[in-house]
């Protein structure tokens, strides 16, 4: 898996915020759609499912001038000349002393106001490809803001190909139905393509969120375990996943007892990484 310091931020660009808009309920936690508009004299055209780079101004820690993180694109408008960004405001407890810090990036992006300029880097390749075989299956898992690069994914994949043969599912996790990003109240613009003859989505929570017990993605998969194996088994099936680290340590038990024992699934997983048909995007 690459690592921050390992990417090209030579190629730097900048665009203005033209909108931020909070999609998630003020009762749960902040997560913003930010639409941000190219500035003119940029010749770069970003496609839905790439990544960009966002360099926070400093100084930083260690004397940094900038703090790089990349962000999936969302979805594109007027020629990629326009991108949505999905943000979740995030703090984290440091395990020595106890205190609370402020994510520098999402913080830094969830504060933009229109007209806000913002610097960024890239574009990086496509975290999800669309299978050359239209017959193919896919699954697709995601865990919090991992929704972005799946949104983006669905909306290409059905503009480019008003029918699709193969099994479309999406597995997508939140703490709670609130937070569902782009299936709740305040946004759900994934809901269009549940009539889908291919598309079906299942949806997982944690059964008790005030108390952080995980999200119980075990009951989503379970709901047509039996399809879901035998999709696992075609030769043509791909799967994505994407999320924070946490979601393969809910998936491969699940999957595990799917298979029947973990050295089968082990086997399986395997095969499909061989055959490049499972791809995780990790932050």
């Amino acid at each position: 898996m690459s690592q921050l310091q390992d990417y090209d931020i030579s190629n730097k660009f900048y665009a203005k915020v033209r909108s931020t808009e909070r999609i998630t309920p003020e009762r749960s936690p902040e997560v913003r759609d930010i639409i941000l508009e190219l500035n003119e004299d940029s010749d770069i055209a970003l496609e839905p499912g790439q990544s960009v780079g966002v360099l926070v101004p400093g100084p930083h820690d260690f004397g940094n001038k900038h703090h790089l993180r990349l962000y999936s694109v969302a979805k594109t408008a007027d020629k990629g000349e326009k991108i949505n960004l999905c943000v979740k405001r995030c703090n984290y407890i440091d395990e020595v002393n106890g205190e609370e810090y402020k994510g520098v990036a999402s913080n830094y992006l969830c504060d933009l106001r229109p007209g806000d300029e913002v610097e960024l880097t890239g574009p990086y390749g496509m975290a999800f490809e669309i299978p050359a075989d239209k017959n193919a299956d896919i699954i697709m898992v995601g865990l919090g803001t991992g929704i972005a690069p799946f949104r983006a994914f669905i909306k290409n994949l059905y503009k480019k190909h008003k029918k699709w043969g193969g099994q479309i599912r999406l597995y997508y996790g939140e703490r709670t139905g609130m937070e569902m990003l782009y299936l709740n109240d305040e946004k759900d613009d994934l809901a269009q393509y549940y009539d889908k003859e291919t598309f079906q989505a299942f949806l997982a929570v944690s059964p008790k969120p005030y108390l952080d017990k995980p999200i119980d993605f075990e009951s989503a998969l379970q709901q047509n375990k039996e399809e879901l194996w035998e999709m696992l088994l075609k030769p043509n099936t791909h799967v994505f996943v994407a999320g924070l680290e946490p979601i393969l340590d809910a998936l491969d038990p699940t999957l595990s007892e799917l298979a029947g024992s973990e050295e089968l699934w082990k086997r399986r997983k395997a095969e499909l990484k061989a055959g490049q048909r499972w791809v995780e995007l990790i932050y």
